[in-house]
């Protein structure tokens, strides 16, 4: 059933369609996908698996100067694979001597942010607002919501605010001062457009020798790969083996906040139309490859991507996906395009650089907060070797 509640400077919403029109406008937010309610309607909608939330703050003369998406999911523990994975098992045995953690019940945590995009899509603030300030009414609103709502209390294991950039940190950490411990995971890799490269042909240019023959032996390689839109009319077809494709390739990931429902791709098509991109890669009949992209303003942000691994390196499907990437963001006169996180070394040998991205987590309660922060302080993003495939660009001093 949709709700909504009004307490101190904020209100409250369990569905985007319930969201007067007067707050849409006077936030001025929906030209933003993220914001729009044809992007958050079409993510809620497909995930009943979650709990979603939408908070509106107000000034004091009622205006709406704030929005937030909030996702409840659930996070097992056991779900982490990399090198945490000793140091989860600990936590875990202390968590069930103290009584703190349940065998049988996943860790509910709280998201500001959204779940399935890296970057800071989740919290919109309007212009002219004292952000930190802002942050600080957006904790303190989460905190009052969850203990008002006597059905959420006993579920909410953590509160986590997700992703800020290095130059927000000065506006975030204000959360420290409530008790949330900050921890950065996998970088974005961001590529910038260079003005100068016309087309792909002016990309590969301005690559060095080794670079260049890199990809131009990947694009050979999948040469025998045929690509096909995907669109709402046709992905019925091919959804069944999109989602064993995208399994392969989330579950190689170190851990998931949430598992992302495909069918959601056929609702974003008919919400954002062209903005949203999917396209596949048939190889003799089979689809082996797919990858998808979100148009946003000047950027391409590259969404899920799903890989047959025994046809990967003999026709460098991955390769070719990102090299794809870069002439959909030509094609579509992108200035950035955002890879997102994982494989952070093979972006980079595209040209992507990394931007650092800020978490902030706490738990409910205090005694569990502090054990968590010593798994917080062993958080740390994998190394990888950053690479460097462009020539030195020549300046040339106008007269």
């Amino acid at each position: 059933m949709n709700f909504c509640k009004k307490l101190h400077n904020a209100s409250y919403y369990t569905s985007v369609e319930d969201i007067p029109e007067k707050i849409w406008k006077h936030l001025g937010c929906t030209e933003n996908i993220y914001f729009s309610p044809q992007y958050l309607s079409a993510i809620a909608n497909n995930h009943s698996d979650i709990d979603f939330w939408y908070v509106v703050l107000f000034d004091d003369n009622q205006n709406p100067i704030a929005f937030s998406t909030i996702q409840i999911v659930n996070f097992y523990l056991d779900s982490v694979q990399n090198e945490l994975q000793g140091f989860v098992e600990k936590i875990k045995k202390i968590g069930r001597r103290l009584h703190l953690l349940s065998a049988q019940k996943p860790f509910k945590i709280l998201t500001c942010g959204n779940t399935f995009v890296s970057g800071e899509h989740g919290i919109y603030i309007k212009g002219n607002q004292d952000k930190q300030k802002v942050i600080q009414e957006l904790a303190k609103s989460v905190v009052h919501f969850v203990n008002s709502e006597k059905k959420l209390t006993y579920k909410i294991s953590a509160f986590m605010l997700k992703d800020f950039v290095k130059e927000s940190l000065f506006i975030s950490d204000e959360l420290l001062e409530y008790n949330y411990h900050s921890f950065n995971v996998e970088p974005n890799m961001l590529l910038k457009i260079d003005e100068d490269w016309v087309d792909f042909n002016g990309y590969l240019t301005a690559m060095k020798t080794k670079f260049r023959v890199k990809a131009k032996k990947a694009m050979e390689l999948s040469f025998p790969l045929e690509e096909i839109i995907i669109t709402e009319k046709n992905i019925e077809q091919y959804l069944p083996e999109m989602e064993r494709l995208y399994k392969n390739v989330s579950s190689k990931a170190g851990f998931n906040l949430g598992s992302f429902n495909l069918s959601t791709y056929k609702t974003l098509k008919e919400n954002l139309g062209t903005k949203y991109v999917i396209k596949g890669y048939i190889l003799n009949t089979s689809l082996v490859g797919f990858l998808s992209a979100i148009v946003h303003k000047n950027n391409l942000d590259a969404h899920f991507v799903g890989i047959d691994y025994k046809y990967n390196r003999e026709y460098a499907v991955y390769q070719r996906m990102l090299y794809d990437y870069i002439k959909i963001a030509m094609k579509e006169k992108c200035t950035q395009i955002n890879f997102g996180r994982t494989a952070s070394e093979i972006k980079s040998s595209v040209g992507a650089e990394p931007q650092d991205l800020t978490i902030y987590l706490r738990h409910k309660n205090s005694l569990p907060n502090k054990i968590l922060r010593f798994f917080i302080t062993r958080i740390q993003p994998t190394k990888f070797h950053q690479k460097h495939p462009f020539k030195m660009k020549t300046l040339v001093a106008k007269t």
